[in-house]
């Protein structure tokens, strides 16, 4: 993924979390803030020490990233999302964390459906 994709700086992670709306389920909790002026979306993670050691925590990053990148043409384009992991994601293979990630983004309306060619 792009690194213009990425959210880094803490003031862009803050204000997602103070101005933007949130849904989770078990796994995951979602911020979403839109953003008029932005032409792609941008991710920010953050993974607790709490789930693990950092390899689990890497693996997990990798993982949402992966899952980013494949629907990126489903995703809201104008968002900043700030994704953070729950305690089960650290058993999670990537197939379960694509779908918990595709539900957290179908509650909060962030998922375009595909039109079928």
């Amino acid at each position: 993924m792009k690194k213009a994709y990425r959210i880094k700086s803490n003031t862009d992670f803050q204000a997602v979390f103070k101005k933007g709306k949130s849904v989770a389920n078990r796994q995951f909790v979602l911020y979403a803030l839109e953003k008029k002026e932005q032409t792609h979306f941008r991710i920010g993670l953050s993974v607790s020490k709490k789930i693990g050691n950092a390899v689990t925590r890497n693996r997990i990053k990798r993982y949402i990233r992966q899952v980013f990148y494949e629907l990126e043409d489903q995703v809201s384009h104008n968002q900043d999302f700030v994704i953070i992991a729950r305690k089960p994601a650290a058993d999670m293979d990537y197939h379960s964390v694509k779908k918990s990630l595709e539900h957290v983004l179908r509650l909060g309306k962030y998922l375009k459906k595909l039109k079928h060619r």
